[in-house]
C-alpha cells in the first residue's frame, strides 16, 4: 500500500527470508564467508546459534545460494523426529526413494552408498538442520554416528546446526559430551547495535529501490534499536508499521510518533496499543482506500461528457476499503499493491507525490463517473479538503504508475524469450564454460520487474534465463554471460555496476546448471 507513496519497488521489511535482502553488516558477512570456507574444508560439524528472528534462516538460506555446484545440499526443517525418522528424512531429501519397512541398519547401507559414490564423483554433500535446539538427545546422538560416515581422507557427511541458545544447553549435557566433542566451528549471530540498525535500515530501504534522503532519522533508529533488541524480524516489522502510519498521515517523514505507534502495535511490545492510533490509522486508510477505490472505478468506465473536479468525486462515492490481516503469529498487515488497466502496476523509483493543490481540475485522462446533475454540491468543510488532496493525490500516483509500468519485450513475454533463448545458448556451449548467477525469483511478475532493471545495464542478449526449483517450489534463474574460464567469469562480476551487486551474484558453470536442470525436469 505504502509502496509508491515512498518511490519502492517491493516491500523493504518482508520477514520472509529474501537472499536479495541479505544484510552483510553485524558480522553477518564475515560469518557467512567463515561458513563456506568450513564447508570447503569438510571437516567436523558447524554451529549456528542465534537468539529468534536474529536471520539463521537468512544465513542458511545465503549459504545455500553460494556454495559452488559440486556441493550437494540436504535441508532438514522440522528435526523433531526420533533417530529412525531422521534417516528417511535425510534419505528422502537425497531421493534415495528408501522402503518405507527398510531397517534402521538399512537405511543407513543405504546413505553410506550414496555418500560414496558422491564422494567418487568429487562432490561434497552437506546437510543443514533449522531448529536444531528441538532435537532429541536421542535424534541428536543419531546425527554424531553420521558424521562417522567418513573416508581415509575426509568426512563423507558434513553437518550444519542451525538453533537458538538452547541448543548450547542441550549440548552441555553429560550424555551429548561426544557430539560436542565434534563440533570443530561455532558461530554466534548477536543482536545489531545502534550503528547496525542504522546501515539495516538504510540497506533493506535502498535495495528495495527507495533513492531518496535518509528516511529513518537518528533518535528514530535509536527508538526501533532498543524496543527491537537489535534482532532483524523484530527491525522488520517496527519499521513497516512505522512507514505504513507515515504513510496513512501522507507524509514522507518518519516521526518518533510513528515508531512509537508501531511499538505499540507488535506482539512483543510491554505497552498496550492504544486504541487512538488504532481509529485514527483505520480512519486514514479508509480515506485512502475510497480515493483508490473511485480513481479505478474511473479508469475502467468510458469517458462521459461531464468533466468533474477532483472534488465532486468525493460526493456519495465513499466504500470502505477491503482489508486483510495475516493470521500466522508474526502478525503483518496485507498490502494490496496498485493496479493498472494491465495488471499490478511496476512502481519504480520515478513516481513521487504530486504538488498540484487539491482543487486542481481533473484532466480528460482521469475522468470519474460524473454525479447527477441535480445534486447539490458539497460543502467544502476543512475534512473534506483534506480528504480530497489525498485522493487527488493518489490519482496523480496511479496515472504515473501507469506510465512507467511499460515492461521490455513489447512483442512477447520477456520471461519466456529469454527462456527460449537460453535453451539454444546451452546447447551450443562446453562444460566448462563459466557464467554469473544474477538472482533467482519464485514470482515471474517480479522477474520481470528485475529484467527491466537489469536491461538498464547490460545487454539482453547476453541475459539468460532458466527454470528450475528452489526449496521444493517452481523457480526462475537469472544468469548473464559466457566466459571461457573462472578468472574471465570474475573479471566481469568485479566490473558489474553496483546497482546489479545488491543481488550478490555468483559464479556457476554450464556444468553445474545443467546437472541443476537435469536434476528437476517437471521445472
Amino acid at each position: 500500500m505504502y509502496y509508491s507513496h515512498f518511490g519502492l519497488s517491493q516491500p523493504p521489511f518482508r520477514i520472509t527470508p529474501n537472499t536479495e535482502f541479505f544484510f552483510g553488516g553485524g558480522n553477518r558477512g564475515p560469518i557467512l564467508e567463515a561458513l563456506i570456507y568450513a564447508i570447503n574444508q569438510g571437516e567436523g560439524i558447524t554451529k549456528v546459534t542465534g537468539e529468534v528472528g536474529s536471520g539463521k534462516t537468512m544465513l542458511c538460506n545465503m549459504l545455500q545460494s553460494r556454495l559452488p555446484a559440486n556441493v550437494e545440499t540436504v535441508y532438514i526443517a522440522n528435526p523433531s523426529v526420533s533417530p529412525e525418522e531422521i534417516l528417511f528424512a535425510i534419505a528422502f531429501e537425497l531421493h534415495l526413494n528408501a522402503p518405507r519397512d527398510a531397517s534402521h541398519l538399512e537405511v543407513m547401507q543405504l546413505l553410506h552408498r550414496h555418500l560414496l559414490e558422491r564422494h567418487a564423483q568429487q562432490k561434497q554433500v552437506v546437510m543443514f538442520v533449522e531448529e536444531s535446539q528441538s532435537m532429541p538427545i536421542a535424534t541428536l546422538e543419531e546425527i554424531r554416528l553420521l558424521s562417522n560416515l567418513e573416508t581415509a581422507h575426509s568426512k563423507l557427511l558434513q553437518i550444519v546446526l542451525f538453533g537458538q541458545p538452547e541448543l548450547e544447553e542441550n549440548l552441555r549435557r553429560p550424555e551429548i559430551r561426544q557430539l560436542r566433542e565434534r563440533i570443530t566451528n561455532s558461530f554466534r549471530l548477536s543482536p545489531l547495535k545502534d550503528d547496525e540498525v542504522r546501515d539495516y535500515l538504510e540497506f533493506r530501504v535502498r535495495a528495495a529501490g527507495y533513492r531518496g534522503p535518509n528516511l529513518f532519522s537518528r533518535p528514530v533508529i535509536k527508538a526501533i534499536a532498543k524496543a527491537s533488541d537489535g534482532l532483524t524480524r523484530r527491525i522488520n516489522l517496527i519499521a513497516d508499521k512505522a512507514l505504513l502510519a507515515a504513510f496513512s498521515e501522507n507524509t514522507h517523514s518518519i516521526d518518533l510518533k510513528h515508531v512509537k505507534a508501531a511499538i505499540r502495535d507488535s506482539e512483543f511490545s510491554n505497552e498496550p496499543p492504544r486504541p487512538q492510533f488504532r481509529l485514527g490509522l483505520a480512519l486514514s486508510l479508509l480515506a485512502m482506500g475510497a480515493g483508490l477505490g473511485i480513481t479505478a472505478y474511473a479508469i475502467f468506465q468510458p469517458q462521459r461528457s461531464h468533466q468533474p473536479t477532483a472534488r465532486e468525486n468525493v460526493s456519495g462515492h465513499l466504500r470502505p476499503p477491503v482489508t486483510q490481516r495475516n493470521t500466522d503469529s508474526d502478525t503483518k498487515s496485507v498490502e494490496l499493491p496498485a493496479t493498472t488497466p494491465n495488471g499490478p502496476a511496476d512502481v519504480n523509483s520515478n513516481v513521487s507525490a504530486p504538488t498540484a493543490a487539491p482543487d486542481t481540475p481533473s484532466t480528460p485522462n482521469a475522468t470519474t463517473s460524473a454525479t447527477p446533475a441535480a445534486a447539490p454540491p458539497m460543502v467544502a468543510t476543512p475534512e473534506k479538503r483534506v480528504i480530497d488532496e489525498k485522493i487527488y493525490k493518489k490519482q496523480e500516483d496511479i496515472k504515473q504508475v501507469s506510465a512507467n509500468s511499460q515492461m521490455p519485450g513489447k512483442d512477447g513475454d520477456p520471461v519466456q524469450l529469454r527462456i527460449t533463448a537460453t535453451q539454444n545458448w546451452l546447447a551450443r556451449q562446453t562444460q566448462d564454460t563459466h557464467t554469473i548467477q544474477l538472482l533467482g525469483t519464485d514470482n515471474t511478475q517480479q522477474l520481470k520487474h528485475h529484467l527491466n532493471i537489469i536491461t538498464k545495464y547490460l545487454d539482453v542478449n547476453d541475459i539468460y534465463v532458466y527454470r528450475t526449483v528452489a526449496k521444493q517450489k517452481p523457480s526462475l534463474t537469472v544468469i548473464y554471460g559466457a566466459f571461457s574460464d573462472r578468472q574471465a567469469a570474475k573479471d566481469a562480476l568485479a566490473r558489474l555496476p553496483p546497482p546489479l551487486r545488491t543481488y550478490r551474484p555468483l559464479l556457476r558453470t554450464v556444468r553445474g546448471i545443467r546437472a541443476e536442470i537435469a536434476s528437476h525436469p517437471s521445472s
